[in-house]
């Protein structure tokens, strides 16, 4: 399962701990608040998601997705106290089409759950969902051993609904106009105690990052497929960004070995943060 790095070095690495090997915890303890990444697979033509084929809404595409980017999907989660997912991850999840974001608990990741003991964590982080709507559904699996929920959500919700939501999950913030600010998000959680957060969510949740200004690092995964078709979702989708945001490289891998030998590139890059 050998890759070659291809910047800042030309040298072979395994697969296996990868992305563990960025040391994302050592990085947060360096900086006052929380060490943000998030990560996406994608298809040379920019789609992360396409038209689900039954139901409303998007799906991955099947033809990109694939068991080592997985693996590595699973080693950014293991890293994470935290990871922000959204109200349709929980709908999924009770209508059966989802899963946990960590799987610890399957043997191909055991060794994850060995390093988040050896780390002194928990076997799961805990997880944000933010939701403008909290139209969604808290399955009790999700707050199981003491893992904590918390939903961000904007200003003045249905009264009644968020007193239900708050019961259900135990914690809920206001924490925005019109939706949810990033970077009071982000200040609720270093208040907490939240050193490295994981964006496991989609493309909207990424412009609240980055209009936020707290997103740290963005992962991608690009297969070398051409998929066409619409609608479809990029990797970041909303207002246009009133300041842009740039990015400096920190790494690139190839992966010759993915998808029967078509491959895939691993891109990393560090968002440079604004004066």
């Amino acid at each position: 399962m050998t890759i070659k790095q291809l910047f800042p070095t030309v040298t072979e690495r395994p697969l296996p701990n990868l992305y563990l090997n960025h040391n994302l915890r050592e990085l947060a303890r360096q900086q006052a608040r929380p060490f943000v990444y998030a990560n996406f697979v994608l298809s040379l033509d920019g789609r992360i998601a396409i038209a689900h084929p039954t139901s409303p809404g998007f799906t991955i595409p099947k033809n990109v997705a694939n068991p080592r980017d997985w693996r590595l999907f699973q080693e950014l989660a293991a890293q994470a106290d935290l990871i922000i997912t959204t109200g349709r991850y929980l709908r999924d999840w009770a209508e059966g089409r989802a899963q946990e974001i960590l799987e610890v608990d399957d043997p191909a990741y055991a060794d994850l759950r060995t390093w988040r003991a050896d780390q002194g964590l928990p076997a799961q982080p805990d997880i944000a969902i933010l939701s403008a709507t909290l139209d969604f559904p808290i399955p009790p699996i999700l707050t199981a051993n003491g893992r904590r929920v918390f939903v961000f959500t904007p200003a003045n919700p249905d009264p009644i609904r968020a007193a239900e939501v708050e019961a259900e999950a135990g914690s809920l913030f206001e924490a925005g106009e019109g939706r949810v600010s990033g970077q009071k998000m982000m200040q609720i959680l270093a208040d907490l105690g939240y050193q490295t957060v994981y964006s496991a969510a989609g493309p909207m949740v990424l412009h609240t990052l980055l209009a936020g200004q707290v997103l740290n690092r963005l992962y991608l995964t690009q297969v070398g497929r051409l998929l066409a078709g619409y609608p479809f979702a990029s990797i970041v989708e909303g207002p246009l960004l009133e300041t842009a945001v740039d990015t400096k490289l920190y790494t690139v891998y190839h992966d010759p070995e993915a998808l029967d030998g078509l491959g895939q590139l691993l891109l990393a890059y560090d968002i440079v943060q604004s004066k």
